[in-house]
């Protein structure tokens, strides 16, 4: 003799809605399982993928997209640095937070390691989480970062940006 067992209605519908809300919260609340590093070819593509503004940069506004190459070894022309903004090389952020004046700084971000892409509105931002630094000495001026990025050695040699 075989027990034929069904479920309700309400019981099939009441397991499905647990199962929807459930699993997006545990998942919210865990870590992602890996260490707490990212990869450069990791924070790359997620860098590759997240949109970028269109069009020419206006002043205090570049994004990373453009200019993520690493500079020349002679350095780059002072003139691809928007005042007031900055530009993203493979190497470092490039900024000119007034006229004539460069500074850079590491672009990997202090919060998870990704790569920062862009620099926009006077701070240089990082897509993975959405922390923002100054393009004057690198600090957090929103997290979940909350230590500045590192100083990289810059000069202006003639009409070029050096780093180092």
């Amino acid at each position: 003799m075989t027990i034929k067992r069904s479920i309700s209605r309400r019981r099939a519908i009441s397991g499905a809605a647990t199962a929807g809300i459930g699993v997006p919260l545990l998942a919210a609340c865990g870590d992602d399982g890996g260490d707490s590093t990212t990869s450069a070819s990791d924070a790359a593509s997620s860098a590759e993928s997240s949109p970028t503004a269109s069009g020419t940069p206006t002043q205090g506004e570049s994004t990373a997209a453009e200019s993520t190459a690493p500079p020349p070894a002679d350095g780059i022309p002072t003139s691809d640095v928007p005042v007031g903004g900055g530009i993203v090389t493979d190497d470092a952020v490039i900024t000119q937070p007034s006229e004539g004046e460069f500074k850079a700084f590491t672009n990997v971000c202090t919060h998870q390691q990704c790569l920062v892409t862009e620099v926009t509105d006077g701070t240089i931002g990082c897509p993975c989480h959405g922390s923002r630094f100054s393009i004057e000495d690198g600090s957090v001026t929103a997290g979940p970062a909350s230590q500045p990025l590192g100083e990289v050695g810059v000069s202006v040699e003639g009409d070029r940006v050096v780093l180092g």
